[in-house]
């Protein structure tokens, strides 16, 4: 055992034991939160245009401070853009992290000094709270790869610029730094196939212990280092055993995953956002992540069936309910003000606050009145797999609404790994579950509004050939599960 390793378990249970303290009292560290971000931006361009130096609580936050998306705060982005200070936040923003935006293009998030840290420590005390509940402390002591998006950095204005996972590279901690793989100069190859030989090149003799990524993107990564040794990954890499991810929902991975490393691995989810580092998998005896209660972010909840009408129930930590799919709303040290960032989630647990993410409030199938979300067509698709066996590599719904004949249908584009014995039938019961998941889904079948979902083959590596059509291969990039139109579908069947 090295000096890290020895090291490692006594910090890993001092941090989990500071950690403790907010997890057993998050709701008056929310409120202790909100207050402080109220304090510090009060005289700020925003706070002074929402009265931030009149609000005492909650109640009064509601009042003055809507809802909005990043288009109804892009005018304040803006003026950061042009050099003003003061703006959003007290000062100018460290980065900003730029994503793909919808109407607007590019976003651009700001990044704030106060900020940043989180994204840093959110990600540490998962480790350590593994390390602390398992004991296994021989990760520290192998090699780490992090398949993230490129480090180097642009400048919009004079703040520099980049995707989350390129800034949060420059803050690794020295204790990780001489772990840590790809090297720098690998990191910044743009072209995300010739980035992963590069790091397969890098990476196939080491000891490799820790892999972190997106799903897909280090199935890949896996995938090249089969093709390349005719080995399981176990075999390539013996001591790697803790995979973490986030991005994406593993589930529909896994089987693949299992398959193409030869055995079952510890895994540790993470909720990342460019807006602020929101939860963690804390623990892996129960479901769900630790949601961040104490990382410069106040949260707000509006449950999903409410969120479109024009005075939806908008509450705080204190009135959540297990099991309701709320729409998340950030309010946070760098200054973001009610602001909606996509996701829904639920709580799985209460005291301690821990969630899944649900899926999309954009990213869903309704063109019929359904509303069919991420979560029941993944619980759908796994429930299947439970009685048919079959691997799917990734897979998309998109209504069909004017079919050449006979009643619309949702169309899933399915690409397998492993093909069911049969499909018609595997479809069948994909269909049944997804009735028992959403009842308006139900009502249009036995109505006979739509007929049961058709599945579409995609060929291998169908997904990978659309992302790299529009120049998204790779990163923190990933095709929806859902749309309510035809725009992927329609590109994907080409493939």
């Amino acid at each position: 055992m090295g000096l890290k390793s020895l090291l490692s378990l006594p910090f890993a249970r001092q941090i989990v034991k500071n950690n403790n303290k907010w997890k057993k009292n998050a709701v008056k560290v929310q409120n202790t939160v909100l207050l402080s971000l109220i304090k510090q931006a009060k005289n700020t361009k925003f706070g002074k245009d929402h009265n931030f130096s009149e609000i005492k609580n909650y109640s009064d936050w509601k009042n003055n401070v809507p809802v909005r998306d990043y288009e109804e705060l892009k005018v304040y982005v803006k003026e950061i853009i042009d050099g003003k200070r003061d703006v959003l936040w007290p000062g100018r923003p460290l980065y900003f992290c730029k994503t793909s935006g919808t109407t607007s293009g590019t976003k651009y998030i700001p990044i704030s000094k106060e900020s940043m840290p989180h994204h840093i420590t959110a990600a540490r005390d998962a480790i350590l709270s593994y390390i602390a509940e398992t004991k296994n402390t021989s990760i520290v002591n192998g090699k780490m790869i992090f398949l993230q998006g490129s480090p180097e950095l642009s400048k919009t204005g004079d703040i520099l610029t980049g995707r989350l996972s390129g800034i949060v590279a420059h803050h690794t901690p020295s204790y990780l730094a001489k772990n840590r793989l790809p090297s720098y100069e690998t990191n910044c190859i743009e072209d995300w196939e010739s980035k992963v030989d590069a790091i397969l090149v890098e990476t196939i003799d080491e000891n490799m212990s820790l892999i972190s990524g997106i799903p897909p993107w280090v199935q890949m990564y896996f995938e090249k280092l089969k093709d390349r040794t005719g080995k399981l990954i176990k075999d390539i890499f013996p001591n790697f055993n803790l995979f973490i991810y986030g991005g994406v929902n593993y589930e529909p991975y896994r089987q693949t995953f299992e398959k193409l490393i030869g055995k079952k691995i510890d895994g540790i989810e993470f909720y990342p956002a460019s807006e602020g580092f929101i939860a963690y998998q804390d623990t892996q005896t129960e479901k769900g992540m630790l949601l961040c209660v104490n990382h410069g972010i106040f949260y707000e909840f509006i449950p999903s069936e409410e969120f479109f009408n024009t005075d939806p129930t908008r509450i705080s930590l204190a009135d959540v309910e297990i099991g309701v799919n709320y729409v998340i709303i950030l309010n946070t040290d760098a200054g973001l003000w009610g602001y909606n960032i996509g996701d829904t989630i639920k709580f799985v647990s209460i005291n301690p606050y821990r969630i899944v993410v649900s899926g999309r409030i954009k990213h869903f199938t309704s063109a019929f009145g359904e509303h069919v979300i991420a979560e029941e067509v993944e619980k759908s698709l796994q429930e299947a797999i439970a009685t048919i066996p079959a691997q799917v590599n990734e897979f998309h719904v998109a209504p069909q609404v004017s079919p050449e004949s006979g009643l619309p249908y949702h169309e899933w584009l399915v690409e397998f790994e492993k093909e069911p014995e049969n499909t018609a039938v595997f479809s069948d019961l994909i269909d049944k579950t997804l009735q028992k998941h959403n009842s308006y889904y139900k009502d249009l079948i036995s109505g006979g509004i739509l007929k049961p979902l058709i599945i579409t083959k995609i060929n291998k590596n169908g997904f990978r050939d659309y992302m790299k059509s529009i120049g998204k291969l790779g990163g923190q990039n990933k095709v929806p599960r859902l749309a309510n139109d035809r725009k992927i579908a329609d590109k994907l069947n080409i493939f």
